[in-house]
């Protein structure tokens, strides 16, 4: 009997957007390798520009389920790469701010590298100002 196939890079970010859009933040750290990286370069304090490990980005996605964020992934476009591993997603996200009931809307761009079902790194380009925005205009 084989094992079953590892998911593909779409899959796995398809996962990741639906966890997010559902506001299940508690199982996504499982879709991370245990050594995974993520990199956020437009990340503002007091967010890290780097995380790494899984239980650094549980951590994260535990915060962020503290947070006064709804946040639906909308307009998504995955791009295939010539590295069966990596992927590139653009999508929006329609937010709302839970304590007003503000509404916002964000871009994001996401590289993510999967290996053997988990992501083993992201480059995550959020609108990191536009949240601030929405956080402090909400």
């Amino acid at each position: 009997m084989t094992p079953p196939a590892a998911a593909s890079p779409r899959e796995v970010f398809a996962r990741l957007s639906a966890g997010i859009s559902a506001g299940r933040w508690h199982e996504l750290a499982a879709l991370y390798a245990e050594d995974a990286v993520v990199e956020q370069p437009f990340a503002l304090p007091p967010a890290p520009p780097r995380l790494e490990g899984r239980a650094a980005i549980d951590r994260h996605f535990r915060a962020a389920a503290r947070g006064p964020l709804e946040l639906r992934a909308r307009d998504v476009l995955v791009h295939d790469t010539a590295d069966p591993e990596v992927i590139v997603a653009e999508f929006g996200y329609d937010g709302r701010v839970t304590a007003s009931g503000r509404a916002f809307r964000v871009a994001n761009i996401q590289v993510l590298r999967v290996r053997d079902g988990l992501i083993a790194e992201t480059r995550d380009y959020h609108d990191h100002p536009g949240f601030a925005r929405a956080l402090r205009d909400g």
